[in-house]
């Protein structure tokens, strides 16, 4: 008997291309065949894609999206993205990149020893992880 295989991981936004956008280039993916291209009605469901055009991350419009208060508060996370670099020098690098593509810092744990890490806020108040790792 099989399992089910994991397609892709759809994000909710109020913007489909605004976020799709900032991952597109945060981790260097590209838009699936026809999504490169702006509907002038609205971009209601856009698919990134990894090599070899394998599904990554698929972003679907909705009217409204409070942004997550995590790591306290009303709205916890529900989900959160693990990305890796492997070492501090590019996690620092990293950094700067997430901040200047419009990441919001929510956590800073740069500076812990055994796992260096980073959590941000995507544009669309989502909460992702940048650390070092295998």
């Amino acid at each position: 008997m099989g399992v089910p295989r994991l397609r892709q991981t759809v994000l909710d936004t109020e913007d489909p291309r605004r976020l799709a956008e900032f991952y597109r280039v945060l981790l260097g993916l590209a838009y699936r065949p026809g999504d490169e291209q702006v509907d002038p009605e609205g971009d209601d469901w856009l698919v990134l894609v990894g090599d070899g055009g394998a599904p990554a991350l698929a972003f679907q419009r909705v009217e409204s999206l409070p942004h997550a208060t995590w790591p306290a508060g009303e709205r916890p996370q529900m989900l959160h993205l693990d990305t890796t670099v492997a070492t501090a020098a590019e996690l620092a690098e990293q950094h700067e990149r997430a901040l200047g593509l419009g990441a919001t810092l929510l956590h800073d744990r740069s500076d812990d020893p055994d796992e260096p890490l980073y959590v941000y806020a995507d544009p669309a108040g989502h909460p992702f992880c940048i650390f070092v790792g295998d």
